[in-house]
């Protein structure tokens, strides 16, 4: 048989939660994504928890909660200790994302779930690779090897191939086939032939219009509410599609040279933008040739403001502005504290660019029609006095009197412990007195001092007499002296990474924005008042498709092209999943799967494959020629047994001449472009290639499967016709 492969929804499956799936290969288990809602439900973690512990490693594809928003509660209650694989952008902007939320948490409640040191040492063990790179594992994982391909959708995001035996599973959601101010379009649709698609079906039902258009009417819903005198909130994502609105936003403003003022505000909004500065090369090809020709950085943005507290926005009164505050959910940070003060006002309006999370107040008010009023929890953290600052002190004083109590026991139990551990003795505290004064009078080491000593503590007849601690220099000398390891001064890349990120003190520094480090560097005590109140919702509610994902019929044409062996579809609605998993039933030549949380499906390979080495004498006559990145060559041999396994010999007669084999993938508009460049009179006709005035090249089958396509020649039997196919058998390996 293949490659043992088996696939469970742990979360996001008939369903739009968070995106959590477990994927065994030949025993090797993958959590791909551990993400979590901004509600924070930990008993929507329940069947993670059941597997974390026996985790072997984690591949993230973006870096948003619904990602990546469990990884530190996992690793600091569930077990998960497995290392973590991800893009450079998903590390650095999902750590900011939980920086984010957990400032956003903090502020309005004890939230105790985890805290900044757990995110941090959750991330510590994430090992960053670059977009196409192969990267092997070890150990338990040996012959597996995992790549991130560019996803779209998200800064960093990814497309895990995860080849084992020359089978390739890919785990692809929340991709993106179009190009974005930002960002590059998915590269799914290179893929051919996989053993196993696992992709999700959130957009199958969804079509989308043209993006200029979609950008255009964006803009001017926007100004028509500012030119009345309103404001307009957007809910967003901490580092993830806010940076697109970023872009457009300042793009737009710039073009049409209006005066509105525009705020990011976020805990970590400078932070964000400063990262996103120096990720040029993960963006769209456009970008980075903007920045070569004349350092051009689009994230120098010109007509945002960057601020990490509201006191820039109650500056400014009721003036017309446009803010962009995190989160996305309006269940805590800025965005909701901001949604309770415009929502009564009719003139302004609350633009949402995402689908809310289910259960939260965005979904609620995404409804339609949508509630004419709802019920929010207004908090705040205050410092605490009078009595209860006196009640607290008096609590944290008898804390530290009973940690000393405890600390003290402790080190007298290992104290008696080492000492009891030289003694002869079973039990060095119960022994004979007569015996231990017959020791004393016989002469020890403390001379006439016996009667200074501990109470209860009798000396072991090995001691000596007390002395400073010695410790015996090992060094290697030479004849310049001590030997030095030059790693003993060498500062290791993961090291000088942890400390960029963390900077130094006790590690707040540098990681977020310095309002935020003051209030969690702030040692005074506080507490958390919160107040139930019901607000009037008189303002607009627009909803407006920027989540960047490819839509259904854009789905439906890449996994068509891709047409994997078996396609496990996740993360969408009932009635999405049900209805692409009809359509690829009956469109595609797949065996099609739609499994429940907790639903393990065994998606392995019917064909049978087995390992076979090649011997030296055969390799030694094999002339191999270069293709891309691999070498190719015909081999003609026999099997044979070695030790137990198949191994490919000379074959031991002479084997019958095979026919001729041209490997390679031709477009003809390349073809055409060659052509030209020799001299020929090349043009497109009817979907074929007019070569000269009587030859044709065309290609005829199945466009969506590279291997069934052929390419033919015609015309007559004349010198064109045999020079064209001298030039077309050129651009093709011969073998």
């Amino acid at each position: 048989m293949g490659t043992s492969v088996q696939v469970t929804p742990l979360s996001g499956a008939y369903g739009e939660g968070p995106l959590s799936y477990l994927l065994a290969v030949d025993g090797f288990r993958f959590l791909l994504d551990c993400g979590w809602t901004d509600l924070c439900d930990t008993s929507q973690l329940q069947p993670l928890a059941k597997v974390a512990p026996t985790i072997d490693a984690v591949l993230l594809s973006h870096p948003d909660m619904m990602h990546l928003g469990a990884l530190p509660y996992a690793m600091k209650h569930l077990g998960l200790s497995a290392p973590v694989y991800a893009t450079e952008p998903v590390f650095r902007l999902g750590l900011l994302t939980m920086y984010d939320h957990f400032l956003s948490r903090w502020q309005v409640s004890d939230f105790d779930l985890f805290t900044l040191d757990d995110v941090d040492a959750a991330f510590q063990n994430v090992v960053r690779l670059k977009y196409s790179q192969n990267y092997l594992l070890n150990d338990k994982g040996e012959g597996i090897v995992i790549a991130p391909h560019v996803a779209g959708h998200l800064l960093g995001g990814t497309v895990w191939k995860i080849t084992k035996d020359g089978e390739d599973v890919v785990y692809a959601v929340d991709f993106n086939h179009r190009k974005e101010m930002h960002l590059n379009s998915t590269v799914l649709g290179t893929f051919v032939r996989p053993a196993v698609l696992i992709t999700d079906a959130y957009n199958a039902l969804n079509n989308q219009g043209y993006r200029k258009k979609q950008d255009q009417d964006f803009i001017d819903s926007l100004v028509k509410v500012l030119g009345t005198g309103g404001s307009v909130l957007l809910p967003v994502d901490t580092a993830g599609r806010v940076l697109e609105l970023l872009l457009i936003l300042d793009k737009y403003w710039g073009d049409r040279r209006l005066e509105y003022p525009i705020y990011f505000l976020t805990n970590v909004s400078t932070s964000t933008v400063d990262y996103v500065k120096s990720f040029l090369e993960w963006m769209g090809d456009h970008i980075a040739k903007s920045f070569e020709s004349n350092r051009a950085n689009a994230f120098l943005l010109k007509k945002v403001t960057l601020i990490i507290n509201k006191e820039e926005l109650e500056k400014l009164g009721d003036t017309p502005k446009v803010v962009l505050a995190s989160m996305a959910s309006l269940e805590v940070g800025f965005s909701h504290d901001i949604f309770v003060e415009m929502a009564s006002e009719a003139r302004n309006l609350v633009l949402f660019t995402e689908k809310g999370q289910f259960g939260t107040l965005a979904r609620m008010l995404q409804v339609d029609p949508p509630p004419k009023a709802v019920k929010v929890t207004m908090s705040k953290r205050i410092p605490l006095v009078g009595d209860e600052l006196k009640a607290y002190e008096e609590e944290q004083e008898r804390i530290k009197k009973e940690e000393a109590i405890k600390a003290s026991l402790v080190k007298e139990k290992e104290l008696k412990a080492s000492h009891g551990s030289n003694a002869k003795a079973s039990d060095p505290m119960v022994i004979d007195a007569s015996s231990s004064r017959k020791s004393a009078s016989a002469g020890s080491h403390f001379g006439g001092n016996n009667d200074i000593l501990i109470d209860g503590f009798v000396p072991p007849s090995t001691s000596v007499a007390p002395m400073f601690p010695f410790f015996e220099n090992t060094a290697e000398w030479d004849d310049f002296g001590e030997v030095i390891n030059p790693d003993d001064y060498t500062m290791k890349q993961e090291d000088m990474d942890s400390s960029l990120m963390l900077g130094s003190g006790d590690g707040l520094d540098g990681k977020i924005d310095d309002s935020s480090a003051r209030l969690l560097l702030d040692s005074t005590p506080s507490k958390v008042i919160s107040n139930e109140m019901t607000v009037q919702v008189k303002c607009s509610l627009v909803y407006m498709d920027f989540e960047g994902r490819s839509d259904g019929r854009s789905v439906k044409s890449v996994i068509a092209h891709v047409a994997p062996l078996k396609l496990v579809l996740v993360h969408g609605s009932a009635e999405a999943t049900e209805h692409l998993k009809m359509h690829c039933a009956k469109n595609l030549d797949s065996h099609v799967y739609a499994p429940q949380i907790e639903e393990t499906i065994d998606v392995t390979s019917d064909l049978c494959a087995y390992k076979v080495q090649l011997s030296e004498k055969l390799m030694s006559n094999i002339i191999c020629k270069k293709l891309g990145e691999h070498e190719i060559a015909w081999v003609d041999a026999e099997v044979g047994k070695e030790d137990e396994k198949l191994i490919l010999l000379p074959p031991s007669t002479t084997p019958p001449p095979h026919k001729p084999v041209l490997v390679g993938d031709l477009k003809l508009s390349d073809f055409k472009q060659f052509l030209e460049n020799k001299g020929w009179q090349v043009e497109f006709s009817g979907g074929a290639l007019r070569c000269g005035e009587h030859i044709t090249v065309r290609k005829i089958g199945d466009s969506s499967q590279k291997g069934s396509q052929q390419i033919v020649i015609e015309g007559p039997l004349c010198e064109d016709y045999y020079k064209i196919r001298a030039h077309l058998y050129s651009q093709f390996y011969l073998l």
